[in-house]
């Protein structure tokens, strides 16, 4: 069976765990919606989107989603796929090109402690003729941060950089001496963060998260 063009859906509010009275909102998805949708949840698992397509349900931003489901064939699916990025390690690392630095926890379930957006990191200190932004990405430049992977959720290649004394102790000296007091408010995060993933959207990429209507 061919898959399906356009995909009627309906979505509601999701809250700790359990599905509230809000009313159920219709909507019809093209099929690369849905597919962007879902490849948020599994990444290109062309095994855990079949499921997904089969059970007809998914949670996305907080919101629980359902359609008739249906089975997708594995070929076709695949070359639905192909219209979407891969991961590619080979991409060097563009500070240019990151919009967001997430700073996150040590351990085996890293935890994110701050969401970092170049717009924010990018507020100058009075009298200061640099940001915390351009500061941060000069010292991971120098540090050569590695390919990670491609996020979906994100639109973007993710790059990580290890933490250690060194880049730790210059990272907390940017933020003393060039972050404004509200910015330094939220870098107090430093001292537990393990690792920091820069979120680079990719240059041409027009595709948009999927967002209510």
């Amino acid at each position: 069976m061919a898959l399906p063009e356009s995909i009627p859906i309906r979505y509601s509010d999701e809250e700790a765990g359990y599905v509230t009275v809000r009313p159920i909102v219709r909507q019809t998805f093209r099929l690369d919606e849905l597919l962007d949708m879902v490849l948020s949840v599994t990444g290109k698992d062309v095994a855990r989107i079949r499921q997904i397509l089969r059970s007809g349900t998914v949670v996305y931003h907080f919101y629980r989603y359902w359609w008739a489901g249906f089975e997708a064939d594995e070929a076709e699916l695949s070359a639905a796929l192909t219209a979407f990025p891969d991961a590619d390690a080979a991409r060097a690392f563009f500070s240019d090109a990151c919009a967001t630095a997430v700073f996150e926890s040590g351990g085996i379930n890293p935890k994110p402690l701050l969401e970092l957006a170049r717009a924010a990191g990018s507020q100058r200190r009075m009298f200061r003729g640099q940001s915390f932004w351009e500061r941060l990405l000069k010292i991971a430049e120098s540090e050569k941060p590695g390919y990670q992977s491609y996020s979906y959720t994100y639109r973007a290649d993710l790059y990580r950089l290890e933490l250690n004394g060194r880049n730790v102790a210059e990272i907390v000296h940017a933020a003393n001496h060039l972050a404004p007091r509200n910015l330094r408010s939220a870098l107090r995060v430093l001292p537990g963060t393990a690792r920091i993933v820069f979120v680079c959207p990719r240059l041409g990429n027009t595709r948009q998260p999927q967002t209510r209507k």
